[in-house]
């Protein structure tokens, strides 16, 4: 039986501690093929280059039997291009990530992460973000093997078209998970603050900075899964359709 083909991206950077980690993972499952960017680009969303161009080649970073390529462009745009001029047919399961810092809430729709996981589900392909509560560039990953791998091969085998967005608690050696839940999106917000700042030659400009805040009080809420040490699992999609307002929509409107 042919194993099955599974294309990796993320959006740290194709030398990013989580990427190489994933893509061991990965090779324990299947034929990998990484696609990713050769710097950091994260918060890039669903961005794609357009105006100008790009360049892509082949790397090779370590030992792995994996086949690897670094791009000048986006999350997105490795996804894309991956899809149209790399891979010989279509990947069977795209895996984004390990992202260094949560995809939780609000921040999915900043996620360069999660926008190329996104963008290969409107492609009809399986896809997973994987994401760890953990900034830090020597941040532990080991805690979340075991899910990973387990939460990859469900998918495989169910055929189950979806994009999930998987996030993981921080790493505590007093602390084991205590297991994965399935969630909703935790309603909350960035209160954004600019650290105001003159550069040598006296032009002010601007640091983002900031504090996030969750006001979603759900037990199901993806924030607060994770704060009870649980591993999160939000089914997402590219449809951004409010369905709920349609028919109240409707009456507005006609009214």
């Amino acid at each position: 039986m042919d194993l099955p083909l599974i294309l990796i991206t993320n959006d740290d950077g194709i030398d990013a501690p989580g990427l190489r980690h994933l893509i061991k993972l990965m090779n324990t499952i299947g034929k990998v093929v990484v696609v990713a960017p050769d710097g950091p680009q994260s918060a890039q969303s669903h961005a794609i280059t357009i105006n100008k161009p790009f360049r892509c080649k082949k790397v090779k970073i370590d030992n792995g039997k994996q086949l690897e390529f670094s791009c000048s462009g986006t999350p997105v745009d490795c996804v894309k291009l991956a899809l149209s001029k790399i891979l010989d047919r279509k990947p069977d399961l795209c895996v984004s990530g390990i992202n260094h810092g949560s995809n939780a809430s609000i921040n999915v729709i900043y996620s360069g992460t999660m926008a190329a996981a996104i963008e290969a589900s409107v492609h009809d392909i399986p896809s997973i973000g994987f994401s760890l509560l953990d900034h830090d560039v020597n941040a532990n990953f080991s805690h979340a093997d075991n899910y990973i791998l387990k939460i990859t091969k469900k998918l495989l085998r169910s055929k189950f078209n979806s994009c999930l967005n998987v996030n993981f608690p921080k790493y505590n050696s007093k602390s084991n998970i205590k297991g994965f839940k399935v969630a909703h999106q935790s309603k909350g917000k960035w209160i954004e603050e600019f650290d105001e700042r003159l550069d040598p030659a006296g032009n002010k400009y601007f640091w983002l900075t900031g504090k996030f805040i969750n006001s979603d009080k759900s037990e199901k809420g993806d924030q607060n899964i994770l704060d009870k040490n649980f591993v999160s699992i939000v089914p997402i999609s590219h449809d951004l359709t409010h369905n709920d307002q349609i028919i109240d929509l409707k009456n507005i409107l006609n009214e």
